[in-house]
């Protein structure tokens, strides 16, 4: 048996830089990884993905050549194995940096296999056995893949799988209409593909206001997508060497065909195989590691950080759930998870960026509020751009003046978002930034023009 100061399990974006922090006090730590370094992010998610996304935006742009004045030679084609190699390339020295960095780290020692608890302090990873007082799981997820008869019996995509592939899908079946399955539906009808969105809900994106599921539903419809909202699917089956879907829909027919199947319908996390019932550690239904405000589990010198605890799905909560257990352990500061606000972005084009509350959750809380809206075709910088889809808006509680919460979706509006973060965190009223003078032409500077025309949020009608 080998111990340690510290154990860390799991090198997504909050394992690693826990781990040089802790090294860095003169700590010694291990580090297990059993499979790629760097996790979700730099392999199959943020970084790959918005790679892919951005070669499917250069080829809509290069489409588009003569809204811009210019033309291009030839119908344009997508050599898929160079956007493949491209993705690769990127991501690969985000994986390989990761690793590197890890490997020569002072006071730190690599193990790379499957950790699994032994018992509240010991952790098993091939024929090692560590022990120590203090461990950190930052295990991921992975693609959740629902119980539909006939799964088994076919080939299909997650957005792992999806890094591998380097031809052109003829008809890309998309199974989720959210985050993930939105992305990949849009770049890959960029790319080429003919695609079909299938949403067992009643819109995409449920999450988000209608007007947003209405709006990238349109977006996404005038660029070809089929969308099939209302549509539980009740099987699937191989037919003439297609993936087919049976579906229950209120409109449209009860089968839908295509060559390759994504299934986007969730995450779950890596929790199920760490023998976490030998340590004690208390996991919620869905598998997700239970943590208290601080990141520590139900017990005692275990904490849980990133997609793992169920308390932020994103890279950039990731990160802050290091920042949290680092200042607190090591800093002698009291940071908390409930401190964070919610803020993520969806990439498909134009993004979108949120912070805050929604439309729907400031209704549903009752308070006075006031909202102000525009539409991106009143952005300048959008005209300029050749890109006015979407629109801002902006939630203001009535008697506080605080922000509450803000959609942007249109061009650049995952960077926009920021503007409102930062001012929300920093508690001031909202009349601060509307006072802001920002940089013209820019997205961002017409912000203060719409806090400037702030009206009653009125009950929405039955």
């Amino acid at each position: 048996m080998k111990t340690y100061d510290a154990i860390v399990i799991g090198t997504g974006q909050a394992g690693p830089a826990l781990a040089r922090r802790l090294a860095g006090a003169g700590q010694k730590v291990a580090i297990i990884e059993r499979g790629r370094f760097g996790g979700t992010c730099v392999n199959t998610g943020c970084t790959p993905t918005k790679t892919l996304v951005a070669s499917a935006y250069a080829v809509h742009v290069a489409r588009r050549g003569a809204d811009y004045g210019f033309t291009i030679g030839g119908e344009i084609t997508v050599d898929m194995k160079r956007v493949k190699a491209r993705k690769d390339d990127i991501a690969g020295r985000s994986t390989r940096g990761v690793e590197r960095s890890l490997r020569r780290l002072e006071n730190g020692a690599v193990y790379q296999g499957h950790a699994r608890f032994m018992a509240p302090r010991e952790v098993a990873v091939g024929d090692d056995v560590l022990r120590s007082d203090r461990i950190f799981i930052n295990v991921g997820g992975r693609a959740s893949v629902p119980d539909i008869p006939g799964i088994d019996k076919i080939d299909f995509l997650t957005n792992s799988s999806m890094m591998d592939v380097d031809f052109l899908p003829r008809h890309l079946l998309v199974l989720g209409g959210s985050y993930i399955g939105l992305e990949f539906a849009q770049m890959y009808r960029r790319f080429g593909s003919k695609v079909t969105i299938v949403e067992l809900g009643p819109r995409l994106v449920p999450r988000e206001d209608e007007e947003v599921s209405q709006a990238i539903a349109a977006f996404l419809g005038r660029e070809g997508i089929e969308v099939r909202t209302s549509a539980n699917c009740l099987s699937l089956s191989r037919h003439d060497g297609d993936i087919v879907m049976k579906l229950a829909c209120e409109q449209g027919a009860p089968e839908v065909a295509g060559s390759h199947l994504l299934v986007a319908t969730g995450r779950r996390p890596n929790t199920d195989d760490l023998g976490l019932d030998r340590a004690g550690v208390k996991t919620d239904g869905r598998g997700y590691i239970e943590v208290d405000d601080e990141l520590r589990t139900s017990v005692p010198g275990i904490w849980a950080m990133g997609d793992c605890n169920g308390r932020g799905a994103f890279t950039h909560t990731a990160w802050n759930d290091f920042e949290i257990v680092a200042a607190n352990l090591l800093d002698g500061e009291k940071r908390r998870v409930g401190e964070r606000i919610p803020a993520y972005a969806l990439y498909t084009d134009p993004p979108l960026g949120r912070a805050g509350m929604t439309e729907a959750e400031v209704r549903r809380s009752g308070r006075p509020a006031l909202v102000g809206r525009i539409a991106m075709e009143d952005v300048s910088r959008a005209s300029e751009k050749g890109e006015t889809e979407g629109f801002m808006k902006v939630l203001i509680d009535a008697e506080s003046k605080l922000i509450l919460g803000a959609t942007f979706l249109g061009t650049a509006g995952d960077e926009a978002i920021h503007c409102v973060l930062d001012v929300m965190y920093a508690k001031a009223p909202y009349t601060v930034l509307q006072r802001a003078v920002h940089i013209h032409p820019t997205v961002s500077e017409f912000i203060p023009t719409l806090l400037g025309d702030l009206v009653p949020l009125k009950e929405k009608p039955a």
